[in-house]
């Protein structure tokens, strides 16, 4: 690991915990914790325990995502190069991103508007969409399934499907949450992120019957 390659994913892990020192002493003892779909405050709880927001969020994406390379027993990861890399600062900027939201909320004792953070993810399943392509078969990230890491052919097909309607599926999140009421649109999310989580599952299942029946 090079650390000047390192340091500006380094730097926006901090940002988080930069922020929640800044705005520790604004914060009441007890704090907004959790919200429900319609943006309300639903428990309450020890300022304390939003230090592990920043540590829960960018932080263990971070190290994770740092660790995986050296433990991959295929070495597959390895081979992604400046993709894995990018791949890494674009999760970790996202964690870090929402942390940041997650703290400013608290701060202000409102959620605002939930569906920016539906708006949120829709983009990080747009940027992931065009991504799966470039992910090479390993256990760690990507569609992982008996079927995708029996078969180097049902990976590269399932990915190559899976990052269109990723991507589709994030313009749909991103479009709905600027049209749709909160709670619609909590619904309307979920459904999507259930769609393109199972379509790829069901389709890298089919390949493999295929591929056993062709090889029969």
């Amino acid at each position: 690991m090079k650390l000047k390659k390192e340091l500006p994913l380094i730097g926006i892990v901090l940002l988080p915990f930069l922020y929640l020192a800044y705005v520790w002493n604004q914060l009441p003892a007890e704090v907004p914790l959790h919200y429900n779909i319609k943006g309300e405050v639903d428990r309450y709880g020890d300022k304390s325990e939003l230090i592990m927001i920043p540590i829960l969020l960018p932080l263990l994406i971070y190290v994770i995502l740092s660790v995986v390379p050296y433990i991959d027993p295929k070495k597959q990861i390895q081979k992604m190069g400046n993709k894995y890399h990018d791949l890494k600062l674009i999760l970790t900027l996202f964690m870090s991103a929402l942390a940041l939201f997650i703290i400013h909320a608290t701060k202000s004792g409102s959620l605002g508007n939930p569906n920016i953070i539906f708006m949120i993810v829709g983009a990080l399943y747009v940027v992931l969409g065009n991504y799966f392509k470039t992910i090479k078969a390993n256990y760690f990230i990507g569609i992982r399934t008996p079927w995708t890491l029996e078969s180097e052919s049902i990976w590269k097909a399932t990915h190559k499907l899976g990052g269109k309607i990723w991507f589709v599926g994030g313009l749909l999140a991103i479009i709905c949450s600027l049209i749709l009421d909160a709670k619609l649109n909590f619904m309307v999310f979920m459904g999507i992120t259930v769609v393109i989580a199972l379509i790829p599952v069901i389709y890298s299942f089919l390949l493999y019957r295929k591929e056993q029946k062709a090889a029969g």
